[in-house]
């Protein structure tokens, strides 16, 4: 009679089904085998996701408006300067999209210590708010909210009126809530 030795396999993460001990072990090897070829044949094909590499498309960035937390003016100017870390978080946008609209738009002129750091004042703030709803929420390009803010001198003004409006609006849809 032959003797019975046990071989161990490593297959990594493959499900392991116990086989019967009464087996050989090359029996055992060929029902493993066939297990396998029978679960690979069972899956159904993975379909492959479309790739954004990072990118969001217009309806997730329209999402994402509402989550901006800009403190009241008194909050706001209450501090000579925010870093561009702290800008950023307001506005639950990377660091570097801060940095290309500091660079494309004009009206943005963010001191800068001897480090080099970037500390931005209470009025840059309200002009990353303007060109966060041209470019979010209105859906301008680059250029084209360049150009708005270039001919039209009073669209700091309209954009405050539109903002104390919506803050009015969501007062009144609070209170008509709790009736």
């Amino acid at each position: 009679m032959m003797s019975k030795t046990q071989i161990a396999f490593d297959f990594g993460d493959l499900p392991q089904k116990p086989l019967p001990e009464n087996i050989l072990v090359s029996e055992k090897e060929g029902i493993a085998q066939k297990e396998i070829i029978a679960e690979k044949i069972i899956e159904k094909p993975r379909l492959k996701e479309k790739s954004t590499r990072g990118r969001k498309s217009l309806k997730e960035m329209g999402a994402g408006v509402d989550l901006i937390e800009i403190p009241e003016d008194a909050i706001l100017f209450q501090k000579m300067y925010y870093t561009i870390g702290k800008v950023a978080e307001m506005f639950k946008v990377n660091q570097s999209l801060i940095r290309l609209w500091e660079n494309e738009f004009d009206v943005l002129k963010p001191k800068k210590n001897g480090k080099g750091d970037r500390l931005f004042r209470p009025e840059d703030i309200k002009n990353i708010h303007l060109i966060y709803h041209l470019m979010r929420e209105r859906k301008y390009t680059m250029e084209g909210a360049k150009d708005f803010i270039k001919n039209n001198k009073r669209a700091k003004e309209k954009f405050e009126t539109i903002e104390s409006l919506k803050k009015l609006k969501g007062f009144l849809n609070e209170l008509k809530a709790n009736l």
